[in-house]
């Protein structure tokens, strides 16, 4: 069973990684510094109104493009699990799991990225900032989408290739879970959402949706969750599977707010 995640805009390259803690290249550096080559040739301004970006932010990501290297260490890098920080990484908490749950999520999360195409959780990662909805043109097509065409569908097929019944649980949103072609996937996909009940309704609350997707992950890893109906026990932060609103492989989560 795979899960696919989001990646993160902010990063964090501050706090120290575990001693001795393994790590090893993205499988698609060549395609990302095909990326990279394009994007290098952009100014500021044109990266800015690319990506709608602040005049600072644009000026910080076009140093990161410039110092990109095709080969990532432990000097320009950091593990990807690690390196992300946001809503998502913030309830997946990391920094806190062990050597052993980080081997196990290794081989059994995706971090889906614009640069990278997919990611390993111990993959090295390089700072960058390029959304898959960038509309960026390439040799490929218009945007990231078609840049990557069938190669993240393939290699999560590789990944479950000894699957008799292989599983893909969606926690990405659905800006990054698009690079992922269905038709060209040969697993069941279950996509999970988290609701919140505020005002008399349930409804899907962006950051903390995000937040209860890395969650989910987190309890994943602890739990070494192989088979996608235990994802069901999922009770953390108040959610609760809510059988009456799901069907089919479109599974809901609900809590209800501290009023």
């Amino acid at each position: 069973m795979i899960f696919l995640l989001s990646p993160a805009k902010s990063l964090d390259y501050e706090t120290p990684v575990p001693p001795d803690l393994p790590s090893h290249k993205p499988l698609f550096m060549r395609p990302a510094g095909q990326l990279i080559e394009i994007l290098k040739a952009k100014t500021a301004a044109q990266i800015s109104s690319l990506m709608d970006l602040s005049d600072k932010l644009a000026a910080l990501n076009v140093a990161r493009y410039q110092a990109w290297r095709p080969t990532a260490t432990a000097k320009n890098a950091k593990q990807a699990i690690l390196a992300f920080d946001g809503d998502v990484y913030d309830g997946l908490n990391a920094k806190n799991l062990s050597a052993e749950q980080l081997a196990w999520a290794d081989g059994s999360i995706c971090i889906l990225s614009g640069l990278y195409g997919a990611l390993r959780p111990l993959d090295l990662l390089q700072p960058y900032r390029l959304e898959m909805g960038t509309a960026l043109p390439n040799a490929n097509g218009k945007n990231l989408y078609e840049f990557w065409g069938d190669t993240v569908s393939n290699h999560i097929n590789k990944l479950q290739k000894a699957d008799k019944e292989p599983v893909v649980i969606n926690l990405a949103s659905q800006e990054y879970s698009k690079v992922v072609r269905k038709k060209v996937l040969k697993a069941r996909v279950i996509e999970c959402i988290f609701e919140e009940h505020k005002n008399g309704v349930y409804k899907v609350i962006s950051f903390m949706a995000k937040r209860a997707r890395g969650r989910m992950a987190r309890f994943a890893i602890e739990q070494q969750i192989d088979e996608s109906e235990k994802l069901k026990d999922f009770k953390a932060d108040g959610y609760a599977f809510a059988k009456a609103a799901s069907s089919g492989d479109r599974w809901v989560f609900r809590r209800k707010l501290a009023s």
